[in-house]
């Protein structure tokens, strides 16, 4: 699979305006700065193929990436609290309009800074998708900005606070180095694969 053939598709502000679900679909989900930009730009080697927000929550469209026999499909960030009230709800209904619709979902990468602990709006992203059965995996982001005893001790602290989720495979990256990237890479290029397969036995 190549990651390199990636480009933009389309964008959508409303559950309407959605496109129609053609191809197995890779979802990135986390807040406002946790690095989401970076991380898919990493993955598909490009420099802005995801623009990086100079203020945040200010990206407000779920964005659809061809990445060769895929769609990477990139939602607005969560949790920015200068976001007005109608803009929060206005969100709310566009993600919940996505997830709800008959789509190809193949996996939501959910992303967390792992220098703190989850927020709630974090705590509430992970819930939903564990609930609904989504098949989602978590990555910690910003590990280049803790020093390796650092990176010990959060990843023991994280593990006791998503205790409730032990089944949800996890992996960190570094926007920095780009470590983690090509584990990343190989786990949703299974996913697709298996995906695919999945679609054509039905």
């Amino acid at each position: 699979m190549n990651f390199n053939k990636a480009e933009y598709e389309l964008s959508a502000g409303t559950a309407a305006g959605l496109p129609k679900s053609v191809l197995p679909e890779v979802v990135f989900s986390g807040r406002s700065n946790v690095g989401k930009s970076s991380l898919i730009n990493k993955l598909v080697n490009r420099k802005s193929l995801a623009r990086v927000s100079a203020t945040p929550g200010k990206t407000a469209t779920i964005n659809f990436f061809r990445v060769d026999t895929f769609h990477l499909v990139d939602l607005p960030g969560y949790g920015y609290a200068k976001v007005s009230a109608s803009e929060k709800k206005r969100w709310s209904q566009l993600i919940e309009g996505y997830f709800n619709q008959d789509r190809k979902f193949c996996l939501v990468v959910q992303i967390v800074d792992m220098r703190h602990s989850p927020s709630a709006d974090d705590m509430n992203m992970i819930d939903y998708l564990y609930t609904r059965g989504f098949p989602f995996i978590i990555v910690f982001t910003k590990k280049d900005k803790l020093k390796k005893t650092q990176q010990v001790k959060r990843l023991e602290e994280l593990s006791k606070e998503l205790s409730d989720y032990k089944d949800v495979p996890m992996f960190t990256f570094s926007a920095e180095t780009g470590e983690g990237a090509e584990e990343l890479r190989g786990y949703i290029e299974q996913c697709v694969v298996s995906k695919q397969a999945c679609d054509c036995t039905q």
